[in-house]
């Protein structure tokens, strides 16, 4: 099993520090996220330029709020700082997100423009050697007859898709290389939902897995139960509540959201919800339990939570898994 690490750090060198000890760790890849206060792309660059092994993906970009060319560039100027390491994973974001943060209407359903956008992007790098771009579809249109790309590292980038529900995850399964599965995934919603739509495709899952490490068992379980609980609060993601039945959990979740009942949130998740969606606990405890995503996906991408935790202990829980997921005789 190939490991991952989300770069949850605060600043730029915090991910970057980050980056380095995963690569010498051994890991298999390493990712950015996007908010409204970070750009992904200008900060996977900086950590490729510090790196030199390691796959370097957005875990995610938003799909929506740059035009699919941007995405494709960005992406290809990565693959060449970095000599052909970048994974490019492509999110649509919630429709607050996008009409809220970035003035970007947004449409639903949202798979069928992420299908095109992704078939765009892919339009872009088939053009890199010249000859033009040309694109004609429902969501964008692109014509720049003299486009070409020089320097590029690789003749095209992997994409990655985003997904939740299933008409993303069909989209996924349809038009892109991998599948960015989200923190919110139980191992049973994988299984019984995720994989079958997977099945006979290319699309490989990447799975986040909210990860706490720490000495103190019931810390870690603290901070996994109040990450689990802050996305609950969202409706689009109840979806995955039901394969086990847990709708009114959620409700109950979202209830207290609305009253701004933190408190109340957190402890609405029951033990046995961390235990199907995270893997907390003492170094050897989290090692032991990654084990359990065996079968589900070959690619496990490990994110630190961060609600209600300071920046230097996001930190110092990002260093730890770093330290702790590959077996010592597996380290770099």
């Amino acid at each position: 099993m190939r490991y991952g690490l989300i770069l949850a750090g605060a600043t730029i060198q915090d991910q970057i520090d980050a980056a380095r000890l995963a690569e010498a760790r051994g890991f298999h890849s390493v990712w950015v996220t996007e908010f409204f206060n970070q750009n992904g792309f200008v900060r996977l660059a900086a950590v490729a330029a510090q790196t030199k092994r390691v796959q370097l993906g957005t875990g995610i970009a938003y799909a929506f709020m740059r035009t699919p060319l941007l995405a494709a560039s960005a992406a290809m100027d990565i693959d060449e700082l970095s000599g052909g390491r970048m994974i490019l994973g492509l999110g649509s974001g919630t429709r607050s997100m996008n009409e809220k943060w970035y003035s970007v209407p947004f449409e639903h359903p949202p798979a069928p423009r992420m299908r095109e956008a992704v078939r765009l992007v892919r339009a872009v790098f088939a053009a890199k050697d010249g000859g033009g771009l040309s694109f004609e579809g429902k969501y964008y249109n692109v014509s720049i007859p003299q486009f070409r790309r020089a320097g590029a590292a690789r003749p095209t980038i992997p994409i990655y898709v985003a997904a939740v529900n299933r008409g993303m995850i069909r989209a996924a399964a349809a038009e892109a290389d991998g599948l960015v599965g989200h923190p919110i995934y139980s191992r049973k919603y994988i299984q019984d939902v995720v994989l079958p739509e997977l099945a006979g495709t290319r699309c490989e899952p990447a799975i986040y897995v909210i990860t706490a490490v720490s000495d103190d068992r019931e810390q870690a379980r603290r901070e996994a139960r109040a990450q689990i609980a802050f996305y609950y609060s969202t409706r689009l993601y109840h979806s995955v509540l039901e394969p086990h039945g847990w709708q009114s959990i959620g409700e109950e979740i979202a209830q207290a959201f609305r009253k701004g009942d933190w408190k109340a949130m957190s402890a609405a998740v029951p033990d046995e919800m961390i235990d199907a969606i995270a893997a907390t606990g003492t170094p050897d405890e989290v090692r032991d339990r990654l084990q359990q995503w065996e079968g589900l996906s070959d690619h496990l991408l490990l994110y630190s939570p961060s609600v209600g935790m300071s920046a230097e202990r996001i930190q110092e829980n990002v260093t730890a898994i770093a330290e702790t997921a590959l077996a010592p005789e597996s380290a770099g």
